[in-house]
Parts: C-alpha cells; sequence; structure tokens
C-alpha cells in the first residue's frame, strides 16, 4: 500500500514538473546569432602560423624524425617559409593537434600501471595466487 502512494506521488509530481517546464517553454526570448570576423591581417596569420611552425620544428623528436628521413631541419625550415599562406595555415592547424597527442609517454605508462593492477585484482578475486620472485 505504500508503495502504491509513493507511486501516486511520484505521479503528480512529474505531472506538475511537465507544466511547469510548458510554462517555461512558452516564454518565448529573442535569440540572435552571426559570423564573427577575423581581424588579423594576412601577414600577421601568416606570421603567427609561421610562428608556430617554426617552434614545432624545433622539438628534438621532430627533428630527430626529419633527419631519420634525410631531411636536414634548415631545408625544413626553409621550404616552410616558402610555402602558400594557405599552406602555411594547413601546417600549423596540424602542428597543434600533433602537439596535443604527444605525451613524452606518460599516458602508456599509466596504462600499463592501471592494466597490471587490473590483473592483480582479477586473479586475487578468482583465489590465485601472485607470487614475484
Amino acid at each position: 500500500m505504500t508503495s502504491l502512494r509513493k507511486a501516486g506521488w511520484f505521479v503528480v509530481l512529474a505531472v506538475a514538473m511537465a507544466g511547469w517546464m510548458g510554462v517555461l517553454g512558452s516564454l518565448r526570448g529573442v535569440a540572435e546569432a552571426g559570423v564573427i570576423a577575423s581581424h588579423l591581417s594576412e601577414a600577421e596569420a601568416r606570421s603567427e602560423d609561421l610562428a608556430k611552425v617554426q617552434s614545432f620544428l624545433e622539438n628534438k623528436i621532430v627533428l630527430q624524425t626529419l633527419v631519420d628521413y634525410g631531411v636536414f631541419p634548415e631545408e625544413a625550415k626553409a621550404k616552410v617559409e616558402s610555402m602558400s599562406a594557405q599552406d602555411m595555415h594547413r601546417l600549423a592547424s596540424l602542428t597543434d593537434r600533433a602537439a596535443a597527442g604527444a605525451d613524452d609517454g606518460l599516458g602508456l605508462l599509466i596504462g600499463l600501471a592501471i592494466l597490471i593492477i587490473l590483473i592483480i585484482v582479477i586473479l586475487k578475486l578468482s583465489h590465485k595466487e601472485v607470487v614475484i620472485r
């Protein structure tokens, strides 16, 4: 009997909230949207992109990879400076993504530690004994 009373209050509360949301939904607000223009000139945008790419090329991992592929860092910097503005912007946006994915192996170490702990917990729950010599 008490569960029926609780269910009744739930239905009354749900109907009251639905009615309140209907009232609030009927009030109309004004929504405006527009495009925000970029305030950077083409020369400023190119210099900003060039700075991003050059700082990415100064990373020691990137330098080592370039040398492994047979490209000298000076040659790469010269080619970057001779790129068009559109290609420079595309490359700068790619360097942002590459820098976000580089975590120097910390994520790998944390993942391995969690995996090892998970294996130990599973073995303990299945009443197996873990012996490390």
